[in-house]
């Protein structure tokens, strides 16, 4: 009986599993099993990952533009200018206002102003 030769197909598969496990250590990038438990392991890890990666820029994105107005005034911080940019209507996003409060925080403390003054002069004819 003359011996068969078998088709591509598997191997192509395991080619292209040990280059995606080719960056891994150890046995994790030279046996077939191990590189398949490995993908799995780094594909979910990705995918977690992605959203937490976005949730941790946002708390470095409030903590930033916190830390840069609580130097501006006393009684001033982050939830209330905030609360009176959305008052105001000016759509500015987190990751712009961190990179305004990190490049030029004149250009922050002038909104912050802008936003006080507003805010005060709206207060007083109602008081009187």
């Amino acid at each position: 009986m003359t011996r068969v030769r078998r088709g591509y197909i598997a191997r192509r598969r395991r080619t292209k599993l040990r280059l995606f496990g080719s960056s891994f250590r150890g046995a994790h990038s030279r046996l077939t099993r191990t590189i398949a438990q490995q993908k799995i392991r780094a594909l979910v890890s990705a995918h977690r990952d992605r959203d937490r990666q976005k949730r941790d820029f946002r708390r470095l994105w409030i903590t930033r533009i916190n830390a840069v107005i609580r130097e501006k005034g006393v009684y001033y911080n982050y939830s209330i200018f905030m609360h009176d940019l959305h008052k105001r209507q000016l759509l500015l996003n987190r990751k712009i206002l961190a990179q305004i409060a990190i490049l030029n925080r004149n250009c922050l403390y002038m909104i912050s102003n802008e936003i006080i003054k507003k805010e005060d002069w709206k207060e007083s004819p109602e008081m009187i």
